[in-house]
């Protein structure tokens, strides 16, 4: 914020600070009428230049394997054919790993998992470059693959050296626990599965330049990648992006991949093209959230508090590194969700193996974490005989302004945590959803029924919003000002269906007093914003909102000084609301205003930035304030299982989320229930399956399941919590984007409580997620088999 706009902001009459015309109302989203009349554009629906050719990527059949010789021929003489290039045809530097270079566009000699890209091949249209690209004829030199997060840990197989993290003496508290347990547990990875797949249309111009319209949700790194592969300068190459049809994680990184590929065989041919990943070619192509695997000992008290912890975690990488450092840090990070953790160790592991290089999934890394957290307290809890919410309760962070020794308010790794309202939220939720009604009723339901049984859990939440990388919590924006009253908008983040674009849009028309309608964002695109952050870790209306608010009220400040001098008063007695510009009695339209100044000559646009205060963080130590704020949440669901079948179903979800000072309750809700949903489907339906070959065979709909809106439960209640950030965030505003995805943690060990009835709660079912009617039925008979020994 530069000295103008402070000076404006710190003038104390607040009718000048909070017309508050626009944030906080629930409108929809900017498109929304644009995405049901299918009038919006993106990136495949841009009309084609002339001349425009279409690329597909020739892909690797084994798992890991050097390449003796590629045969190309057949591929160049089919149908419609116009080039294909290898990774010797590539201008610049044959790498687009986002952090370390271990990540070729095109293999070269060496193959590392089946799907991996060898060549591109252009053609006339779509359909011959994808029949052409399955001609090749490959000659391999299999090598051993390994293909799981336990086997890479087994033979030290890792993308990136181990990661540690320590505080207080884990080994003699657990020494001295009153109870232990040791376990393990396995959760799967996740298909971000965006409906628009990945795309990238790559169009030359003149000089080296190179236009590049991408799905993606960091166009600053793609236009990184590609000026990196056409050995060019970073002004040389304009990635742009209007929308993108889901983004989930999945488009952070590894749209680069198809956005260097389509690059190439533009510049090379000089004409524009297109790569348009089928469904099936990008699923095999592309990561997902990363699958962990749990090796954990416990000590904890009489009344389930947690003395020691000790865990190991075990990630699949893929083969190479990609984004699995941050996600690791992250998971190392949120193992202790809510809950205090004295005396803790953890190590984590980025496994390398023969399959896709696992990325950012929404959640980052936080959801792995703090899931094994939960199914221990699940555990705790059924050892003793208690209900999980009592033990949750022990385990909670204390209060924010406690002091002393037994503050029980620092984190792991040193962070105090300074907004809690935990024990508030789950309090308020533990009574509207009727959570022990409904377990004496669930425990009666039960005990009469042999067949079907219930399940029901509250899990609360406890999720940090920030990049771990702290140079990255920074935004930039330009507002523009018409004559004619009408405000642009551009900032550097994207929009992926979240309505990051419909927020920032109100943050703007609230700080010039306008109705939403006079303001409209444009196109991401690296010209107008440089050296952006990607739009990731929940962080795009934070980080954007605040940089439009900045630049939008530097043009205000300058206005208001025009108004002043037109009615003769203190620029303190302005106010701008309702498309009005008023000092006691006198008022002129924003649009006379605005005019006015124009003939004088007053700047009427601006630039914004703003860098998240607070944050830093030794990656070496693993300590420090890597988090602005955390946002909370709680969720109860409840659940009904066939134990001869293993199907189930969500019978009633309530959820609660703080989302601070909602900028807008309408996306805020939305973006809650589809997390939920979309959490649910990881810990549930969605289960990834490559065969003894490392040959991904879940690679449409067909064979991987997505929850459908029958998943959805016929009782489904959201609300949001009322609070107000501590942090000076966008009016006070907390994130929505990744957060929710934790609180179906609620539906899996609603699951595993049902289960656990099977064996009257005497046994801790072992159940592995995604809870899928098999491992429903495995943790089934698993119970059995342990009662019948007692």
């Amino acid at each position: 914020m530069n000295k103008q706009t402070e000076e404006f902001m710190s003038i104390k009459n607040p009718q000048t600070l909070s017309a508050w015309t626009e944030v906080g109302k629930p409108h929809p989203h900017e498109s929304a009428i644009l995405h049901v009349t299918g009038e919006a554009t993106y990136t495949d629906d841009i009309v084609e230049l002339q001349g425009t050719l279409h690329a597909a990527l020739g892909l690797s059949t084994k798992a890991h394997a050097k390449m003796r010789a590629i045969d190309l021929s057949k591929v160049k003489a089919s149908a419609g054919v116009v080039a294909v290039y290898t990774a010797d045809d590539i201008p610049g530097e044959n790498q687009c790993g986002a952090i370390i270079k271990d990540d070729p566009v095109l293999a070269d000699g060496l193959v590392q998992y089946v799907g991996q890209p060898i060549f591109v091949v252009v053609a006339d249209s779509h359909d011959n470059a994808r029949r052409a690209a399955r001609q090749a004829v490959i000659d391999y030199e299999e090598l051993p693959s390994i293909l799981t997060p336990r086997a890479a840990h087994e033979a030290e197989s890792y993308v990136l050296p181990p990661m540690h993290l320590s505080r207080g003496n884990p080994a003699e508290a657990f020494d001295k626990a009153p109870h232990k347990l040791k376990g393990q547990f396995d959760v799967g990875g996740q298909e971000q599965f965006y409906l628009e797949g990945q795309i990238s249309y790559a169009i030359p111009k003149e000089g080296r330049g190179m236009h590049v319209y991408c799905s993606t949700q960091h166009p600053s790194e793609m236009q990184h990648h590609i000026a990196h592969v056409l050995h060019v300068a970073s002004h040389d190459v304009l990635v742009e992006c209007r929308r993108m049809g889901g983004g989930f994680g999945g488009k952070e990184s590894q749209s680069a991949l198809w956005a260097c590929a389509a690059a190439v065989a533009a510049v090379r041919l000089r004409r524009p093209v297109k790569l348009r990943a089928d469904r099936d070619d990008d699923m095999i192509v592309t990561g997902k959230r990363h699958c962990f695997a749990y090796d954990y000992e416990i000590g904890y008290d009489d009344n389930g508090r947690i003395v020691a912890a000790k865990i190991d975690m075990i990630s699949r990488a893929g083969f190479s590194a990609d984004l699995s450092g941050p996600v690791a840090t992250r998971a190392v990070c949120h193992f202790d969700n809510a809950y205090y953790l004295s005396d803790v160790e953890i190590h984590a592991m980025c496994g390398k193996t023969n399959t896709q290089s696992n990325t950012a999934f929404r959640g980052f890394g936080g959801p792995q974490g703090a899931i094994a957290i939960e199914y221990i307290i699940d555990e705790i809890a059924r050892n003793l005989g208690k209900d999980a919410l009592e033990v949750r309760r022990a385990n909670f962070y204390g209060s924010s302004d406690a002091t002393g020794p037994d503050a029980r308010n620092v984190t792991h790794y040193g962070q105090h945590v300074e907004d809690n309202v935990i024990q508030a939220l789950v309090s308020e939720l533990e009574r509207t959803s009727e959570y022990q009604e409904r377990r004496k009723a669930i425990n009666t339901f039960n005990a009469e029924n042999t067949i079907l049984k219930r399940g029901l859990a509250l899990t609360p939440v406890k999720f940090g919003i920030s990049f771990n990388v702290p140079h990255l919590n920074q935004a930039g924006s330009l507002v523009h000002v018409y004559t004619d009253g009408s405000v642009l908008v551009n900032h550097g983040g994207t929009e992926m269906g979240q309505g990051l674009n419909t927020k920032v849009a109100q943050v703007v028309a609230n700080a010039l007093g306008l109705p939403l309608d006079q303001v409209r964002c444009t196109a991401t695109d690296t010209s107008k914003i440089a050296n952006t952050s990607a739009t990731a870790a929940s962080t795009g209306s934070d980080l954007n909102g605040k940089a439009a608010q900045d630049a939008a009220l530097q043009i205000r400040a300058r206005l208001a000084q025009v108004a002043a001098e037109r009615f003769n008063t203190d620029v303190s007695e302005v106010r701008f609301a309702d498309g009005m510009v008023t000092t006691g009695a006198q008022s002129v339209t924003f649009e006379e205003l605005v005019m006015q100044a124009y003939l004088k000559r007053v700047q009427l646009w601006s630039d914004g930035f703003y860098s998240t205060p607070k944050v830093h963080w030794n990656s070496k130590t693993m300590n420090g304030h890597p988090f602005f704020y955390f946002a909370y949440g709680a969720a109860v669901a409840e659940v009904v299982i066939d134990t001869l079948t293993g199907e189930w179903r969500l019978i009633r979800a309530d959820s609660l989320y703080d989302a601070g000072e909602s900028l807008n309750p309408a996306i805020d809700v939305g973006q809650v229930e589809g997390g939920f949903i979309q959490g649910m489907g990881w810990l549930t339906t969605e289960e990834l399956w490559w065969n003894k070959d490392g040959k991904l065979m879940t690679h449409a709909p067909s064979t991987y399941k997505i929850p459908a809106v029958s998943d959805c439960p016929t009782d489904f209640r959201t609300h949001l919590f009322k609070n107000s950030n501590v942090s000076d965030t966008i009016h006070r505003s907390k994130a929505t984007g990744e957060p929710p995805l934790l609180l179906p943690f609620s539906v899996f060990l609603a699951i595993r409580d049902a289960v656990s009835a099977v064996g009257e709660h005497h046994i801790n079912p072992p159940l592995r997620a995604p809870a899928t009617s098999e491992a429903i039925l495995d943790a089934i008979d698993a119970v059995k088999a342990a009662v019948a020994v007692q």
